[in-house]
């Protein structure tokens, strides 16, 4: 069983990417488990709180699911064409101590999807994240790339996917990422 755990870049109760990863949780299939998670409760990185109190238990939470995973999917929303301050500040939090990088991101892998109401989806923001995620040194998923755009045409009142074709989609670049996590496992 493949362990990936999929982090919602947005705070939003009815947020487009945490219902992203609850599509693609319905998606996965019976060999791939996908966790949800949020970044609820993670306060504004401060270098004198972690001095002061070490980090914060929202980040301890958020990092064991972390590495506890296999690879991580990271949904983003895109605010002013870039990343949302909110997800950059959480995987800040998680990188540290700096010594800690390699032990929490190196070498996993990572894919990146978005959903946005905009009619560019999420191109942008996960062009950024692209050099973040070299430097925390993660292997970065490249086999297809997910971007849901005019995301309020695609998903229902409740949040739930309707539209069979990103439907499809959602299900090839779950299958496509579980392969790409799965195989140095293998090996």
């Amino acid at each position: 069983m493949i362990q990936i755990l999929g982090i919602s870049g947005s705070l939003r109760a009815q947020s487009y990417n945490t219902a992203l990863l609850r599509a693609a949780q319905a998606e996965a299939g019976t060999q791939v488990r996908l966790d949800i998670a949020t970044l609820h409760g993670i306060p504004l990185y401060d270098a004198d709180l972690e001095a002061r109190e070490g980090l914060p238990a929202a980040v301890v939470a958020l990092r064991e699911q972390v590495m506890a995973s296999d690879g991580l999917i990271l949904a983003t929303p895109e605010y002013n064409n870039g990343i949302p301050g909110v997800f950059k500040n959480a995987i800040d939090w998680l990188s540290r101590p700096a010594g800690d990088i390699p032990v929490v991101f190196g070498n996993r892998p990572v894919a990146v999807l978005g959903a946005s109401a905009g009619g560019f989806g999420t191109v942008l923001a996960q062009n950024d994240w692209l050099p973040v995620l070299k430097t925390l040194g993660t292997r970065h998923y490249t086999g297809n790339r997910l971007l849901v755009a005019r995301a309020g045409q695609v998903f229902d009142a409740q949040g739930e996917l309707t539209d069979a074709g990103m439907r499809a989609r959602l299900r090839e670049f779950v299958a496509g990422f579980a392969a790409f996590v799965e195989g140095p496992r293998a090996g």
